[in-house]
C-alpha cells in the first residue's frame, strides 16, 4: 500500500484532509490515518455538535488556534455534511504549517 500525505499544496492554497469527529470530549489534532483505500487524512475532533455547520466552525476556529492563524484565511471547501473534509488555508507560512503539520 501507497502511504499518501494529509495535504497537498495547491494554486489556491494548502488542502489539508481531514476525518473529523464531532460531539467529542475534547477539542484535538492527532496525527495522519491511513485508510484502506491508501488515501490519507488528519484525525480531528471537536466538541461541537454537527448542526448548522457548528462543527466545520469549530474545526477552523482549533486550526487557527493550534497554528496561529487567521480564520478568515480557512475554509471547508469539500465534505460540509460528512466526516471526511477538506479544509482550505489560503494565507499563511506554508512551510512553518508542512513542518507542524509533519511533527503531529
Amino acid at each position: 500500500m501507497i502511504k499518501h500525505q494529509a495535504w497537498r499544496q495547491t494554486d489556491a492554497g494548502l488542502e489539508v484532509f481531514l476525518r473529523v469527529t464531532p460531539n467529542a470530549s475534547t477539542d484535538h489534532i492527532g496525527g495522519v490515518e491511513q485508510r484502506d483505500d491508501g488515501a490519507a487524512s488528519l484525525s480531528v475532533r471537536v466538541r461541537a455538535i454537527p448542526d448548522k455547520g457548528k462543527a466545520n466552525k469549530a474545526v477552523i476556529g482549533l486550526f487557527a488556534k493550534q497554528f496561529k492563524l487567521r480564520k478568515s484565511d480557512l475554509a471547508i471547501v469539500r465534505g460540509h455534511q460528512a466526516r471526511q473534509k477538506v479544509l482550505l488555508v489560503r494565507d499563511g507560512d506554508f512551510e512553518v504549517l508542512l513542518k507542524a503539520l509533519a511533527d503531529l
